[in-house]
């Protein structure tokens, strides 16, 4: 597997999927490349789709050192730069749109069409899940039942018994999470945003509780010309258990850009 070599020296594993237009697919916190294995196909079907393993998770290295939301972007440039990309789109969903705003802000002319999905701005200005959902989230013995349930519908979960590609990286360090649990609490992009040059679509659930969906308008008013839609009953994994929509929203959104 290819790795690339982040400013500090930590290995970044990455994966290339398909031919065409570059496209980076962010996956979410303290979860690795495999984020995207279910419906990696309908962009690999047009473009060249590039993944990678966050610090802390996959093949990359796990330094135990403080991890924030800019670092990772900073690690999704050093990937760019092994496959000597001067530019590519990003879609980045729940802690990878954290990482996707701050390449727009940060790397501009790195980024082509940009898409932010089921994400926030951060804590200070975004709107937060509940301390309910941040109490059942803590008890080891529930965690991934939770999350289930703030990941899909009912009826999908009845339909669908796995196995389940958003549940985090089960051979991650201890210390990793948390370093990805701090990084992604403590993102706060809020000023960067007005800066962004990008195209932007913000993609959400409608029935999102874990980031809240009134996010996804309160990006859209703070990127410039961004424009935002809202998946009706999707939860928080809504581009997966609504590819139907999202995916065809998405690829029309960058196959617009590249006709621009």
């Amino acid at each position: 597997m290819p790795q690339a070599t982040a400013s500090d020296g930590t290995r970044i594993a990455y994966q290339v999927r398909g031919e065409g237009q570059p496209v980076v697919l962010l996956a979410g916190q303290s979860n690795n490349h495999t984020w995207w294995d279910p419906i990696r196909a309908d962009f690999a079907a047009t473009y060249r789709t590039i993944t990678l393993d966050w610090r802390g998770t996959g093949d990359s290295g796990k330094p135990d050192e403080v991890y924030t939301t800019a670092g990772f972007a900073d690690d999704v440039v050093a990937v760019l730069d092994d496959l000597g990309l001067d530019r590519a789109h990003i879609y980045g969903t729940s802690m990878g749109g954290r990482v996707a705003q701050w390449l727009a802000i940060n790397h501009p002319e790195r980024v082509g069409a940009l898409i932010l999905g089921c994400t926030s701005p951060g804590a200070a200005h975004g709107h937060e899940r509940s301390q309910a959902i941040r109490r059942a989230l803590a008890d080891p013995a529930k965690t991934d039942r939770v999350l289930l349930e703030l990941m899909y519908t009912p009826d999908w979960l009845a339909r669908n018994p796995g196995p389940y590609h958003v549940l985090g990286d089960a051979s991650m360090p201890a210390y990793a999470k948390g370093r990805h649990l701090v990084a992604s609490n403590r993102h706060d992009a809020w000023d960067g945003l007005p800066g962004i040059t990008a195209p932007t679509l913000v993609l959400h659930g409608g029935d999102d509780i874990f980031s809240p969906a009134a996010n996804a308008q309160l990006l859209a008013e703070r990127i410039p010309g961004a424009r935002v839609e809202v998946i009706a009953g999707a939860r928080h994994a809504y581009f997966h258990e609504f590819r139907s929509v999202a995916s065809p929203a998405a690829l029309a959104f960058l196959g617009a850009q590249d006709r621009a």
